[in-house]
């Protein structure tokens, strides 16, 4: 062979490699940013070809559908409307998606598939189908949790405390992901910024947490091993705190009273001196431990959720930052803002022996031969106080509901453990943002929950209470 040919050979060689690249490139490497694309209008029009897969509660009621438009079209149909619509969200082609639509969006819309098995399929003459998705979410206990906020601006968030299981995420006020059908319906909606019905209270855009967090100080002050419950402090009131008086709710005063009593009938001076005795970093630890200063761990877009802790403005600021007041920020004041689901999760901590599991809304998803593909197993997130401290928290918590400030949760023949929470939003009114924390049954715990309400013209144990007893007693009878 004379070297003309060789040298051809070689040209034709290093031709069909470099075409072998390319092709690679755009079918395999990079097929997932061309296919998402938003230029890419064939994507868009494969994808309303797609019968994808169902949404489903654990009890196996529908939530989101496709259904034949004919042509070989589908749309999405949401046949419970508003209840479920921020934690399942909603998908359109010229839209977009959000909540569990957007999470779970490769499962959905079969995406999740090898592209030999695409291969396979279409050459086997399949029509593209998506896996369905059951959750973990209680449609009974979600509807009762919708009715007790209507009216209120607010959010419910309920844990299995063993699993991580997100039983209830309700979020008012709320909207119909069928009436996202044109775009004037969307903007119309993305336009109210008084009611922001688009935004998902239990994991957007969080509040003042008032004196629930203070189940995160004492958890600090009982593990760290600095207090006990029955540790002795004077909950006088007025009682300087980074050199500015604190007041008691009503300005009550008291004189040398345990943690347990201090927790039970909310005493602020207390919590604010027992974080100053602990300090910044102490607090830190363990807010870092109930999972602050983060997003959270939960299979939802990590866009549509927001971290919780002390916050400058827009910016996240560490406990541990010169401009926190770490007396304040022991009771839930300061520049705290937090979520409904980072609540949930403390009191889901406590009510697990002091471990913290990851939050997740998917139970398995099953694909269209009725396989199940993935099952979720609980997992894990952190240990953040050991069981006897867990133990002496819990015993605090009902102290709180059996004879302090939250004695309107009550169930009868059920101990529920909780704390009450109050924030001011007008100071020298009685507008605030309000909360609940509980667990029940206190000694074996199959619910954890997180209530906040707000601008309300009263108290947590008024208006959050109620609420969170009202979803603890439809979950404990499911």
């Amino acid at each position: 062979m004379n070297r003309p040919i060789i040298r051809l050979y070689g040209l034709v060689a290093l031709l069909f490699a470099l075409l072998v690249a390319f092709t690679s490139r755009w079918t395999v490497f990079e097929a997932s940013s061309l296919r998402n694309n938003p230029l890419n209008a064939r994507v868009l029009l494969e994808q309303q070809r797609v019968d994808r897969g169902p949404i489903l509660a654990a009890d196996g009621t529908v939530l989101a559908r496709s259904v034949a438009r004919g042509e070989g079209i589908f749309e999405r149909t949401y046949p419970t409307g508003e209840r479920f619509a921020h934690a399942i969200g909603y998908y359109y082609t010229d839209l977009g998606s959000s909540g569990l639509e957007r999470f779970r969006n490769p499962a959905l819309s079969g995406q999740d598939h090898t592209n030999l098995q695409n291969i396979l399929d279409q050459l086997q003459g399949k029509k593209p189908r998506g896996s369905k998705i059951i959750t973990t979410l209680d449609s009974r206990a979600q509807q009762v949790a919708n009715a007790a906020l209507a009216g209120h601006e607010g959010a419910v968030v309920a844990l299995e405390p063993r699993s991580g299981a997100v039983t209830v995420m309700a979020s008012t006020p709320g909207f119909d992901p069928n009436a996202l059908r044109s775009m004037a319906a969307f903007e119309k909606l993305a336009a109210d910024t008084k009611g922001r019905p688009l935004i998902n209270r239990a994991t957007q855009f969080g509040y003042a947490p008032g004196s629930t967090f203070k189940v995160v100080t004492a958890t600090a002050a009982i593990d760290s091993g600095a207090f006990t419950r029955e540790s002795m402090v004077s909950g006088r009131n007025d009682v300087p705190i980074s050199g500015v008086p604190l007041q008691n709710d009503e300005n009550e005063t008291f004189g040398q009273i345990t943690l347990t009593q201090a927790l039970a009938h909310s005493v602020n001076t207390v919590w604010a001196q027992v974080a100053e005795r602990l300090g910044k970093q102490t607090i830190a630890r363990y807010m870092d431990r109930f999972g602050f200063n983060r997003k959270p761990e939960l299979d939802y877009p990590a866009e549509e959720m927001s971290s919780s802790g002390e916050y400058l403005g827009s910016r996240l600021l560490a406990p541990t930052s010169e401009r926190v007041d770490v007396g304040r920020m022991g009771i839930g004041q300061d520049k705290l803002e937090v979520t409904a689901l980072q609540m949930a999760e403390v009191a889901a901590a406590v009510a697990n022996d002091g471990t913290l599991m990851v939050p997740h809304l998917t139970g398995r998803i099953v694909d269209s031969e009725g396989r199940t593909v993935e099952q979720v197993t609980p997992h894990v997130q952190s240990v953040v106080m050991k069981p006897s401290t867990a133990a002496s928290i819990t015993a605090m918590m009902e102290a709180v509901v059996n004879e302090g400030t939250g004695t309107t949760a009550q169930i009868p023949g059920v101990q529920v453990a909780g704390k009450t929470g109050t924030a001011e939003t007008q100071i020298g009114n009685t507008i605030n943002n309000v909360w609940f924390i509980a667990f029940a049954p206190a000694s074996n715990p199959r619910v954890a929950l997180a209530v906040t309400l707000q601008r309300v013209p009263g108290q947590g144990a008024a208006f959050a209470a109620p609420v969170a007893r009202a979803v603890m007693e439809r979950l404990l009878h499911d």
